[in-house]
This record gives structure tokens, sequence and C-alpha cells, in this order.
């Protein structure tokens, strides 16, 4: 029977956790026009904000990862909301740039130690309910992720001290709610959860094989992820559509994949993990595909953001039955994640160089394929022992 990791109150407050995180990557972009003005910065430098945070957040996840296990969860989750409240404090208020940049490192540690925490919690504290779980886990970063710009437009970006100041204050309460947290990782004495029917342990590969191609099956989708939020609006006024229109069609891919992965939970009860990647790699691929054609490229965009949804969270659960052994494996999968986001931007715009804007959505499609190779030699090297 799997170990109970969280009381109700702590699964309500982990939520809330993610919807501030989400909150919290998305509030730098709204504010540059505010941080240009107020410390003189070209775009590039105010861009800088965010960079900081990515940074900050993988060094998060790789810090909190040697912590766990090693002090109680709740020590790990009280520090990284602690670091991201004084972090987002200290940006609200700093005096110049090179102090809100180190700030903005600072909240990116919490935030990736939030990050990692709690999915990897929920992976392993929930037996069969855990891709479930996590997908309804991630859509409250979703949440927070639109909600985000939404306050920054309400009040206006000269006024983001003040965003950032309420969002420090806002993690506080979560302290409180970290008693319903187990303290001792429910992957110690023997306390795995079983396998969940569909689940399988790495077969006939080495354990890194495995787990290089999951990395790389994170870094290829976000990647994709980042690229369609970053470069749709573009696209879409290139093939002739009105930048409102464009910029619409952008919040509904983000909506989309938030709703999403609030759609997948009741089906991740029923359906394996390797089923839900499967077809949400393959009907990712279609719907980009589909983008090139220019009438039904905004709704072919909404698809995307609806099949790529589940990718995040139902991954982890079958990464943590394929490679039970290996400890550190969410960790890296997590940050490989950040990084692929980070690395999407110039990559993607280096190739759009030479291939023109037109190509987005066909360079995207190929990268998609490899997901979904990706997926399916996975599927195939994991396969769970049967008995003779």
């Amino acid at each position: 029977m799997p170990v109970s990791v969280f009381s109700p109150a702590a699964v309500l407050a982990s939520c809330v956790g993610f919807v501030l995180i989400g909150a919290l990557q998305a509030l730098y972009g709204p504010a540059i026009p505010a941080l240009r003005e107020e410390f003189g910065l070209t775009p590039s430098a105010a861009g800088l904000g965010l960079s900081a945070h990515f940074v900050g957040g993988v060094a998060g996840v790789l810090l909190f990862d040697r912590l766990y296990g090693r002090i109680g969860n709740r020590r790990i989750l009280g520090a990284s909301y602690l670091l991201m409240a004084v972090g987002a404090a200290g940006f609200a208020l700093a005096p110049n740039w090179p102090t809100a940049l180190a700030t903005a490192l600072l909240a990116g540690l919490g935030f990736g130690g939030i990050d990692y925490g709690l999915n990897q919690l929920f992976a392993t504290g929930f037996g069969d309910r855990s891709a479930a779980m996590l997908n309804i886990l991630n859509a409250h970063f979703g949440v927070g992720a639109i909600l985000g710009p939404v306050l920054i437009g309400v009040v206006g970006a000269e006024h983001y001290p003040a965003v950032f100041l309420a969002f420090a204050v806002a993690n506080l309460p979560l302290l409180l709610c970290l008693r319903g947290v187990r303290d001792r990782p429910p992957t110690q004495a023997g306390e795995l959860p079983a396998p969940a029917a569909g689940g399988g342990q790495v077969l006939g590969r080495s354990l890194g094989s495995v787990l290089a191609v999951f990395v790389a099956l994170y870094v290829l989708h976000v990647g994709i992820e980042a690229g369609v939020g970053g470069w749709e609006p573009t696209h879409l006024e290139t093939v002739g559509y009105g930048s409102g229109v464009a910029a619409t069609a952008t919040s509904v891919y983000w909506l989309m994949m938030t709703a999403g992965r609030f759609l997948v939970a009741p089906i991740a009860l029923r359906f394996s993990a390797q089923a839900i990647i499967t077809v949400s790699c393959a009907g990712m691929t279609v719907c980009l595909l589909l983008a090139s054609v220019r009438e039904l490229a905004p709704y072919a965009y909404a698809g995307v953001g609806l099949f790529i949804a589940p990718i995040f969270p139902t991954g982890l659960p079958w990464l943590n039955r394929a490679a039970p052994r290996a400890r550190r494996a969410g960790a890296l999968v997590i940050a490989a994640s950040m990084v692929g986001g980070v690395a999407a931007g110039p990559l993607l715009g280096r190739a759009i160089e030479g291939a023109g804007v037109r190509a987005v959505p066909l360079l995207l499609c190929g990268v998609s394929a490899l997901c979904l190779a990706a997926t399916l030699w996975l599927i195939r090297n994991t396969r769970p022992h049967r008995p003779l």
C-alpha cells in the first residue's frame, strides 16, 4: 500500500505553491518595459532577469537534489519557499540592476527547489495515482503563468515592485501547511510504491542509455513548448494574421496546455504513462505539421498545447518505475527541462535565420518527431519483466 506523503491540506498548499512558481516565472517578461525605464537597460539586458531566474532554477534543482533524503522534506520545501520570497522581495526593492539580477537568481534557487521537491514527492507519493496527481499539480503552474501577466497588466508594468512584493508575502502562509508533508522520503527503507500497471524496469539496455533518452525527451519537448510560445505570434503575423489575432492565439496555446493537464488527470488513472506520452507526441507532431497550413495554423497551435501538456508530469512516474535505483534521475530530467527552455530560443532563432519564419512549424515538427522516436525507444527498452 502506498505511503501517504501529503495530507489533503498539504496537497492543496502544494497546488497553490505551483500557482506561485508559475506566476513568478511569468512576471519578468511583462515587467521588462518598466525595468528598462527604471534601470536604463537595453532589451537584451532586461531579458537577463528571466535568464538569472532560470540559472537559479537549475542550481536549485541540483542543490536540493543533493539534500533530498539527507534532511527532511519539510526543511527542503520550507527553505525553498523562503528563498523564493526573499528573492522576489529583493527584486522588487533592488536599488540597481546587478542587485536585481542577484535577487532574481536567489528567487530562482527557491523556484528550483519547489519545482524539484514537489514533483519528486508527487511522483513517488501517490502510487498508481502519481501520474494523475502530477498532471493536476503542474496544471496549477499553468494557472499561475496565465494569471501573472494578467496581474501586471491590471496594475501596470510601472507597479511591478508591488506585484513582486505581494508574491513574496503569498509564499509565507504555505510554510504553515508543511506539517502535512511526510518528512522522510518514501524511497527510504524499502518504501517505494508498488509499480503501477504498465510500469517497467530497464531491460536489455544500460541505465545510462535509458536516462540519456529520458533527458533528451524532456529537453526536446520543453524546447518545443518554449519555441511555440516564443515564435507562434511571429509566425502567424508572417503568414498574414493581425497582431491581435496572433497574440490571442498564443494565449489560447498556453490555456490549452493548462487545460490539457487537468483533462488528462482522469485518463492517467486508466491508461499507462507510455500510452499517454505516445499519443501526446504523435498528436503534437501532426498538429505542428498542420500549423504550416495558414488557414489551420491558429487551431493547430492550440492542439499542440493540448497534446504537449501531459508529457512533463506523466513522464516522471514512468521514469521512477523504469529506474527506481537512479535516485537523481528526477533531478536530472527536471534540470534538463529548464536548460531546454533556455536553449530553445537561440537555437531555434539560428535555424530560423537560415530557413525563414514560415518554416517554424516544420522545424518544430521535426523536433516533435524526435520526441516520438525517443518515446518508442523507451517503451521498447523499459518493458516490465515477465515471470517465466
